[in-house]
């Protein structure tokens, strides 16, 4: 099994679409790339700590590979928009990704540059490209939420 680690906006969406992919064994949400040790939803939702929402995806790369999860990464969020998605505002919604080598690294950097050359999107790209550091799962109430609770607004 490897690891991919997104940010993407608010991670209850974000979560459900990526599930859906032969080859993802499992999702947890949570925060990753800040400051405060072991924040809570209610802490990070203030934009204080420094974390982003993120999907922790154990994917098996025999069926689905670290390439088709980026291609899915771009395609289920803008990634042109600095800080933000849709309604939610702050850096803890901002686009990016969390590599776990310098494969996956490359790979992203690689990515966003096809994507850039090609003209994919009218704006450019403010993708940041970060090493993955500790990952706090979210409480877990937030684990699975769209599947308990149906299609919810984000940031409520």
């Amino acid at each position: 099994m490897k690891t991919a680690i997104f940010g993407a906006g608010c991670f209850w969406g974000v979560e459900a679409f990526f599930e859906k992919f032969e080859g993802v064994i499992s999702t947890r949400v949570g925060f990753t790339g800040g400051h405060v040790e072991n924040p809570t939803y209610e802490h990070v939702k203030t934009g204080e700590t420094g974390h982003a929402e993120a999907v922790k995806i154990q994917y098996d790369p025999a069926v689905i590979s670290y390439s088709e999860l980026l291609n899915t990464f771009f395609e289920v969020h803008d990634p042109t928009t600095r800080n933000r998605q849709g309604l939610d505002i702050g850096h803890q919604y901002r686009s990016v990704i969390f590599y776990t080598d310098a494969n996956q690294q490359y790979l992203a950097a690689e990515k966003i540059k096809e994507l850039e050359e090609k003209a994919v999107f009218k704006l450019p790209i403010v993708t940041e490209i970060q090493e993955a550091s500790i990952f706090y799962d979210a409480e877990e109430d937030h684990q699975k939420y769209l599947q308990k609770n149906g299609s919810v607004a984000c940031g409520m």
